[in-house]
């Protein structure tokens, strides 16, 4: 069982930037991808961005050009890096990862925007 454990999030003005944070433990094989995915209020779950273990990368056009993922292998993380936040970006922010054919969740972080 893969565990994942979000941190980062929290209130930022417009136009501020916030780092997520994940930590994933327990995986006896390699994990594929890592990733993010957001919920606001009232939406349906919108996928963010993710990133292979070979650091291949791709983002939603909304977040493109303003969040940057990142990871590391070693330490089973991944990092998402926001900047020129909006109030549109505020979320429930989701960390996941896939190990073989198998996705996990963590509990989520929130993230507002707001002045």
């Amino acid at each position: 069982q893969v565990q994942l454990v979000e941190s980062g999030g929290g209130l930022v003005q417009p136009g501020g930037s916030l780092r997520l944070s994940c930590a994933a433990s327990g995986s006896k094989f390699r994990i594929n991808f890592m990733g993010w995915y957001r919920q606001a209020p009232g939406k349906e779950r919108e996928w963010v961005a993710a990133i292979t273990s070979g650091s291949s990368t791709a983002y939603a056009d909304s977040v493109k050009g303003r969040f940057t993922i990142s990871r590391d292998n070693a330490n089973n993380t991944v990092s998402l890096q926001m900047s020129s936040l909006k109030p549109d970006d505020t979320a429930v922010y989701y960390c996941y990862a896939t190990v073989s054919s198998y996705e996990y969740w963590g509990q989520g972080t929130q993230v507002t925007v707001s002045s």
